[in-house]
């Protein structure tokens, strides 16, 4: 049970920090403020590390992880692009930030209470994700 926790929540990891790299990419270019863009391309640089030490992880395991949803990350390319196409702000930047970090947040929450038995190495990885979104959060709410 412990092992297949363990792979089940870093597979989900796996999909949340491949999600805010991508999401990071996408809208990095749109923001003007240089803070705002070393705060986006700060969270993208530590997504990136802790994807590399999941990789790791999930190799020991011998799995391939996970990607995200294609469904879910279409809907959130048309909803970033529909909404910066309106308004191509550092507002709009840091809202669009602001919703997908809370959404990862309330997933990974998810994932941790489901996957309990998980070892705390995975865990740990988890906690670390949560707490780049939140962080992330609290750095663009001048925006807002």
């Amino acid at each position: 049970m412990i092992e297949q926790d363990t792979i089940k929540l870093l597979r989900e990891c796996d999909a949340g920090v491949k999600t805010g790299i991508s999401s990071l990419s996408e809208i990095m270019d749109s923001a003007k403020d240089g803070d705002l863009k070393r705060y986006l391309s700060d969270c993208k640089s530590q997504h990136e590390l802790l994807q590399d030490e999941i990789n790791g992880l999930l190799n020991q395991y011998q799995d391939e992880g996970k990607d995200p949803n294609p469904m879910a990350k279409s809907m959130s390319w048309l909803k970033t692009n529909m909404k910066l196409t309106a308004d191509k702000s550092d507002h709009t930047v840091a809202d669009l930030v602001t919703d997908g970090c809370n959404m990862g947040v309330k997933s990974l929450n998810k994932y941790m209470n489901q996957y309990k038995a998980a070892d705390e190495q995975s865990k740990d990885i988890a906690k670390r994700l949560v707490n780049m979104e939140e962080e992330l959060t609290h750095e663009v709410r001048q925006f807002l």
